[in-house]
């Protein structure tokens, strides 16, 4: 399968756009030559062995084959070995790169019989590298001559070119013959004169080159397509293949021009006119070979050895790297990282390429510095290496006075290139557009600082060139970077308000743009629905901050706004700062209490804005109940409508009510708008019984002040103390409210009647009359309570005498226990028993089982620690001398208390009664006073 792929007007259009751009290409001197000296002599120069027919290189040695049959290693250090490959010549070789074998084409016979050998040079046999295989290159059953070799680096494709148009394929591993087969691939009249595989991916092609066409067989598909690539070829050696770099492209050096092919199409061709003798393409350079003088095919070897122009070709940046004549040039390889020419007098010349500083060097001399830039490009100079060469093309057009070339090249420098060496070179106002230039490229790359955004803003407005600045600024995020917020300064420094608050509302700077349109364009109505849009603690902070502006000019708005902040607020509208679901979700509620300092010129607003809060949220802030307490007691104070102060008094009380208000806050201010209910309630809600009554006192009304007493004087028993004493002091006539207030101090035994009649001493219209009634019914009293003392007195003298008597019988005579039954068990008595002085009897197995302890009576044990447990409070209460001060200052009798006290021994020691002498102590308090319980609870009983 065959087909043309380019006509003859595409050829005719590329060589003249070739051959123009050729016109232009500079020579340079790019390699140094020197003779190979022999490492044995330096003084001599190295010879090659006579009769070099073949060469090639690879692995670490140049390989050459020559008309004796011999094959020749030349070493890095110029060591040769040698072995017999052919017994006649050696045609052909081909070195593989990534593997150490070496396939020959040679002659063991005279005829035309050649052999195909393949070498392991890892391997030894007697001494010389192992042949792996060996077989004839025989195109059908006619015999021709082996043109051309190549072998693809897998070894498992190998293609053989003879003189006849023919093409043997190998397939297989070429290293062994049962692993391999062999077809012929082509077919031609035209001699065979180059091969090359070509392997991109898994896609495998064969390029196929004759004297008068060249081909493409695709080996990766099973049919082996074919595609004819031109019509027509090249000379023999005159073909090879680039680097992987270029695509691995194809190259014919024909007499006028050389052709770059793909495997579907031919690419650029250069004319590089002359006579071609070698091809050649080494890293990167295309090596052609030229003679003036044309030959025919398979007579190059008879020619006289006229002088031949080695020329490489850099194809990317257009140059001519180097040039020199040479006498009958065998190869040009590569190897050891220089290049070596091999000519037929036996010398080897190499070409040592220069560094790339010194190569950049030469071009800047010459002010090359485009071909400077794509030269450091493709040997892979680093960025600050480029960066450098950018720097300088950049001051050698601002020396020219190219500006706008310069700045170009010194766009290029960012990153690596200090901005301020640039910025400088065009503050002038007549650049000002080249710097323009410039810091746009900086911001576009994201290395801009503030100095720079400030800058080139700057420079817009200099300018006026609206239109690049609303470019600049509504650039997206991934094309410019630049400090918004510098941004927003320098425009609206500069009067570009609308840019301004574009960019603040477009990167979300709310301070910003608040301050602008509230400041500068006093565009209140937008600023507020704004802030309406905004998150919860957006709109809060924003708020407090321009509230008193906003309120000042729109109240009604403001104030909706501040309601739905402090109590559930969502942002409006549907912008992108609107909440999430989840945000919706959780209640948003601001402090009420921190925005009333807003409202300080608009107390309707205010007013109207905290009855919202405490009906919305009644357990708003203490400070809203106390803001809306004193607004309403203004408005009470300054209503002059009876009906409507009415009204307003009790919204006031209404409040207090409420138990939100705080107490010393409340009554402060009731005192100052002398809100009398509030403040009586408020009084009485504090327990202040004695300020109620102080003030119906100085209000000089006499009636609340003995209902007050009356009211509270169960609480507080001095108020009715405190209403004589202001009574007395009045010198108007109060003998009712004074005989009513002594009625209930005498009914309770509030004061003594000394203390009485001192305290009316002092009013002079109260006669004797008004405290006659008072005195007999206390005197009275006083009479009936001596006599019931003294009758006690006697009782207790009575149970005295009776106590201590029973108490000396006990110590003189004998005690007759005649109980007949057990005081547990009520059983008939039997022995053995047990008795007590108390009179109780039990069995001595009934008292084990129930006596808590063996001295004491089970029956009387109870009553016995009622009495010891008194004695215990009495004797832990001696000196509770705080308690006892005050139950004397709090009881309306202290007589009664310290009669008490006494009562219960606290001012005396206890005495305890020991026995007799010679009998045996007990040891604590309980058996001390064993007798006197005994005694005392048979008199109880």
């Amino acid at each position: 399968m065959s087909c043309h792929v380019s006509t003859v007007s595409d050829r005719k259009a590329r060589n003249i756009n070739t051959m123009a751009a050729f016109l232009q290409w500079r020579k340079f001197t790019f390699f140094d030559k020197e003779t190979v000296k022999d490492p044995l002599d330096s003084g001599k120069t190295f010879v090659l062995p006579n009769g070099i027919s073949a060469c090639d290189s690879g692995r670490g040695h140049i390989v050459l084959g020559d008309i004796s049959g011999n094959i020749w290693l030349l070493m890095r250090l110029l060591q040769l070995t040698t072995f017999q490959a052919y017994k006649l010549r050696v045609m052909h070789i081909y070195q593989l790169k990534q593997h150490s074998i070496l396939v020959t084409v040679g002659q063991d016979e005279h005829g035309i019989n050649p052999l195909v050998k393949v070498w392991n040079l890892d391997k030894r046999d007697s001494g010389s590298p192992l042949c792996t295989r060996i077989f004839p290159a025989i195109p059908g059953n006619k015999p021709a001559e082996v043109s051309c070799l190549s072998v693809h680096e897998n070894l498992n494709f190998m293609a053989i070119g003879f003189t006849d148009g023919s093409v043997v394929l190998t397939k297989g591993d070429i290293t062994r013959d049962r692993h391999s087969k062999t077809l012929i691939l082509h077919e031609g009249t035209s001699p065979v004169t180059g091969l090359a595989f070509r392997q991109v991916a898994k896609v495998i092609h064969l390029y196929v080159a004759t004297l008068e066409k060249v081909h493409c067989y695709s080996l990766s598909v099973k049919e082996y397509p074919k595609v004819e690539l031109d019509t027509h070829g090249c000379a023999l050696r005159c073909s090879s293949l680039t680097d992987p770099s270029q695509d691995s492209q194809f190259i014919v050096a024909g007499d006028e021009c050389v052709y770059l092919y793909q495997p579907d199409e031919r690419g650029p061709c250069f004319a590089f006119d002359g006579t071609k003798l070698l091809a050649r393409w080494h890293r990167g350079y295309l090596f052609l070979i030229i003679w003036n003088t044309k030959t025919r095919f398979g007579s190059r070897e008879s020619c006289p050895s006229d002088k031949q122009l080695l020329t490489i070709y850099d194809l990317d940046n257009k140059f001519i790297a180097y040039s020199a004549q040479f006498d009958d040039v065998i190869d040009v390889v590569a190897e050891w990282g220089s290049f070596y020419v091999l000519t037929r007098d036996g010398k080897i010349y190499v070409l040592q390429e220069k560094d790339t500083q010194t190569k950049l060097e030469m071009l800047f001399k010459k002010n090359l510095f485009v071909m400077a830039i794509n030269l450091a490009k493709s040997q892979h100079l680093d960025s600050d290496g480029l960066s450098e060469i950018f720097r300088q093309y950049g001051d050698h057009l601002y020396l020219k006075g190219d500006h706008d070339g310069a700045i170009q090249q010194y766009i290029r420098t960012i990153g690596k290139l200090e901005p301020s060496y640039v910025i400088r070179k065009f503050l002038d106002a007549q650049r000002i557009h080249n710097l323009t230039a410039f810091l746009q490229a900086l911001h576009r790359q994201s290395l801009a600082n503030a100095d720079h955004t400030t800058l080139l803003l700057n420079c817009y407005t200099k300018l006026k060139d609206s239109l690049k600045l609303e470019e600049f600024i509504k650039s997206s995020e991934s094309e410019v970077h630049f400090d918004v917020e510098i941004a927003i300064k320098v425009l609206r420094q500069a009067g570009y308000h609308r840019h301004a608050v574009f960019l603040a509302e477009r990167h979300m700077h709310h301070e910003w743009y608040l301050k602008i349109q509230l400041e500068d364009l006093k565009n209140y109505e937008e600023g507020l629905r704004y802030i309406g849009r905004l998150p919860f603690e957006q709109a809060e902070s924003n708020m407090k901050r321009y509230g008193k502006t906003l309120m000042h000019h729109i109240p009604e708005g403001t104030t909706l706004l501040l309601k739905g902040l402090c109590t559930n607020y969502h942002p409006s509208g549907d912008t992108a700062e609107t909440d999430s679901h989840l945000e919706r979700s959780l209640l948003n509620k601001a402090n009420s209490e921190e925005f009333i300092p807003i409202f300080a010129n608009n107390p309707w607003e205010l007013k109207a804005y905290l009855e919202h809060m405490i009906e919305v949220d009644p357990n708003s802030p203490q400070g809203v109940y106390d803001t809306l307490l004193e607004l309403r007691l203004q408005d009470w104070a300054h209503e002059q409508d009876p009906e409507r102060k009415k009204i307003l008094q009790g919204e006031a009380l209404s409040l207090l009510r409420s138990d939100n208000t705080v107490f010393d806050k409340a009554l402060v201010l009731c005192q100052m708008h002398n809100f009398k209910e509030g403040v009586l309630y408020l009084y009485e809600k504090g327990k202040l019984y004695q300020q109620i009554m102080h003030y119906h006192m100085q209000n000089e009304v006499y009636d609340k002040v003995v209902e007050a007493c009356k009211r509270y004087g169960d609480q507080e028993g001095c108020l009715w103390e405190q209403a004589l004493g202001y009574f007395a002091r009045k010198e108007e006539d109060c003998k009712a409210y004074i005989s009513e207030v002594l009625g209930h101090i005498d009914q309770n035994n509030l004061m003594p009647p000394l203390l009485v009649v001192q305290t009316l001493a002092h009013n002079s219209t109260a006669t004797l009359s008004v405290i006659r009634d008072y005195l007999i019914n206390k005197l009275q009293r006083e009479s009936q309570q001596i006599e019931d003392d003294e009758h006690k007195i006697s009782q207790y003298r009575e149970e005295t005498a009776h106590l201590r008597s029973e108490i000396q019988e006990l110590k003189t005579s004998a005690k007759i226990f005649q109980k007949t039954k057990c005081n547990m068990c009520n059983s008939p008595l039997e022995l053995p028993s047990v008795h007590f002085l108390c009179s109780h009897s039990f069995h001595q197995h009934c008292f084990e089982s129930y006596a808590d302890n063996e001295a004491e009576c089970p029956t009387c044990a109870p009553e016995n620690r009622k009495v010891m447990d008194m004695l215990r409070a009495q004797d832990q209460k001696r000196d509770l001398h705080d308690h006892f001060n005050r139950q004397l200052q709090s009881a309306h009798d202290g007589f009664s208390v310290v009669a008490d006290y006494f009562g219960r021994g606290v001012f005396n020691k206890l005495t305890l009664l020991t026995d007799p002498p010679g009998s045996k102590p007990v040891g604590n308090l309980e058996m001390n006073l064993q007798r006197d319980l005994l005694i005392r609870t048979k008199r109880n009983s």
